[in-house]
């Protein structure tokens, strides 16, 4: 299969991940298309790698996902810690936690 596929692919990808954040406004699927911009960075890092023939962008993309799970993590709590105070994962209450 041609790397160039992939490249497509991970577009795609990231234009359905930027799309949902623009337009969604609860706080786990925001998240979630986060995490999907992501992976479609880290298929084209792969793509690239491929592409060149080496293992630079596949070490990128091993550290991308340890970030993004450190992101999800922290992410999570401030979405229970809403969620515990508002009863609503809306992006729009997120405004009212402040002191």
């Amino acid at each position: 299969m041609n790397p160039v596929n992939y490249l497509y692919l991970a577009a795609l990808l990231f234009t359905i991940g930027a799309t949902g954040v623009l337009i969604r406004k609860n706080a786990i699927v925001l998240f979630m298309c986060v995490e999907l911009m992501l992976n479609a960075c880290n298929l084209a890092f792969v793509a690239f790698s491929r592409m060149h023939g080496n293992l630079d962008g596949q070490i990128i993309a091993f550290f991308t996902m340890v970030v993004a799970a450190a992101e999800v993590v922290v992410g999570l709590a401030i979405i229970v810690s809403l969620f515990r105070t508002r009863h609503s994962a809306s992006v729009d209450d997120a405004s009212l936690m402040k002191l």
